[in-house]
């Protein structure tokens, strides 16, 4: 299979360009540190809510084409309203199930001598995290422990419930309690780490956990 680039669902292989070289590097951690005099050793901010967290992801995608420089005008054209300044959602053909967010930027070029027209796209603001496509939804009926896996990226579920329930959960050395009534819920302090996350559900209706997993 040629090597492809979905952007917002659009191939870029679908408009006539081939795919000729492509960087995705991983996005450099946050780094905040502050010396003080007489000491040797620096205070790292790197981690200070928990975890570390990351500067925005730059990449870029080269892709090409051969003809006439009219043909080329075109489909630049084409390209550069479709995806110009836009946000949008990049998919590589080598791992369809997750996908990158940023604004992207393009910038053409051509050999009249050669007839090699070349595209650049990138984007200078990525989120740090990759998304997966399909979302994770887990379903409970009653009461009892539920648990739900999660990859690298923290992520708070959205939780829909169809009658009165109770949730309880722990993170780290804290503890939760909720009583909610029929309806879809949000708790910032139920956030999912990576691996397993246990809760308790006391009720009688069926409790849906919605979430979006990603990873670098």
């Amino acid at each position: 299979m040629r090597p492809d680039i979905k952007i917002n669902g659009t191939s870029m292989a679908s408009l006539g360009w081939l795919r000729e070289n492509v960087s995705f590097p991983t996005p450099v951690a946050q780094s905040n540190t502050i010396v003080v005099p007489g000491r040797n050793t620096p205070i790292r901010y790197t981690e200070a809510l928990g975890r570390v967290s990351f500067e925005p992801r730059s990449f870029q995608m080269i892709f090409t084409m051969h003809g006439s420089r009219d043909k080329y005008n075109v489909m630049v054209s084409e390209a550069s309203n479709m995806f110009n300044g836009v946000l949008s959602e990049v998919i590589t053909s080598e791992e369809p199930t997750l996908y990158m967010v940023g604004t992207l930027k393009v910038v053409p070029s051509y050999d009249s001598m050669t007839k090699k027209g070349t595209v650049e796209i990138s984007c200078e603001d990525g989120d740090s995290y990759r998304y997966y496509v399909k979302e994770t939804v887990v379903s409970y009926t009653g009461g009892g422990k539920v648990t739900l896996e999660n990859d690298y990226m923290p992520v708070v579920p959205t939780v829909t419930v169809t009658a009165e329930t109770t949730l309880s959960w722990k993170v780290g050395s804290d503890s939760f309690n909720k009583t909610v009534s029929k309806g879809t819920w949000t708790f910032p302090e139920m956030e999912l780490g990576r691996g397993e996350n246990t809760l308790t559900i006391s009720g009688t209706g069926t409790t849906t956990f919605r979430y979006r997993e990603g990873c670098l």
